[in-house]
């Protein structure tokens, strides 16, 4: 299973900062099940357990930053203890994942139909990701013309369903042909997005300052979305190629791991109450 893994999304295609391959699990032990999920966290655990599965294959890295301990005091480390009593395996395939070709961004631009694919932020010449489609981000060609407006409402109908849904900035009546798109935090990448002269940018957690400094360059519109929702659609692909095991059974979590939960649109003006 893991050299299936690495076959796909070679360890060295990650970034430097990244923490990816097998984080838990004896190498030679069977799989016969496993769950893929974006976020390690105790509720996909719980999901995992339940589920008997041999494998978890997670997206986002539980130990991305050092540590010096893993005791069972904290939640990660709960995990850790949890996962090693069930003989539970941990694999992570985050920023080689993204770069791949077919990876991250491409499952999130086949929810928008999107041809015509190219990276958004291609991998560099002499870089171990370097290679025909692989990088950053998609951009492609919508099947057909749109408002940024109509995208938006588009856009919150086929990702995910979360409670952030999803935001746009720019004139509603914009026309969108060219989409770019990018799983996850994106606003590094904005000015690739600009540079392409793409229609629309599609990403997450897209910040206050960086977006209104793009609108005021006459930038392309941007869609935000939840982080979660972004990434969850590469599952479906992860799970597609590890059933081509032979005796492997491949689940997805669905559980929304999305850290907002809470969602209330702010009132039209014409509703306000007046202040006294």
């Amino acid at each position: 299973m893991v050299a299936e893994l690495e076959r796909r999304y070679p360890p060295v295609w990650a970034e430097d900062w990244d923490r990816v391959g097998l984080v838990l699990g004896e190498p030679s032990a069977p799989v016969r099940r496993v769950l893929c999920v974006v976020d390690v966290v105790p509720e996909t655990v719980a999901e995992a357990l339940a589920a008997g599965v041999d494998m978890i294959v997670a997206h986002h890295p539980l130990l991305l930053r050092g540590v010096s301990s893993v005791a069972p005091t904290t939640y990660k480390g709960r995990i850790v203890h949890q996962l090693i009593r069930a003989g539970v395996a941990l694999y992570v395939a985050h920023t080689n994942a993204d770069v791949a070709a077919p990876g991250v961004s491409d499952a999130l631009a086949a929810r928008f139909g999107l041809t015509g694919l190219r990276p958004l932020h291609p991998a560099a010449p002499g870089s171990p990701a370097y290679g025909p489609g692989r990088g950053i981000g998609r951009i492609g060609e919508l099947p057909r013309s749109m408002t940024l407006a109509e995208l938006t409402r588009h856009a919150a109908a086929v990702l995910p369903a979360t409670s952030w849904g999803v935001r746009a900035a720019g004139d509603p009546g914009r026309t969108v042909r060219t989409l770019a798109v990018s799983g996850g935090s994106g606003d590094a990448f904005l000015a690739d997005a600009a540079a392409a002269g793409v229609d629309a940018f599609l990403t997450a957690d897209l910040r206050h300052h960086p977006a209104g400094e793009n609108l005021a360059a006459e930038g392309p519109a941007l869609l935000d979305a939840a982080h979660w929702a972004t990434e969850r659609p590469w599952l479906d692909d992860l799970a597609a190629l590890l059933r081509e095991t032979p005796g492997v059974e491949t689940l997805v979590s669905d559980l929304d791991t999305d850290p907002w939960t809470v969602h209330a649109a702010t009132p039209a003006v014409d509703d306000k109450e007046p202040r006294p």
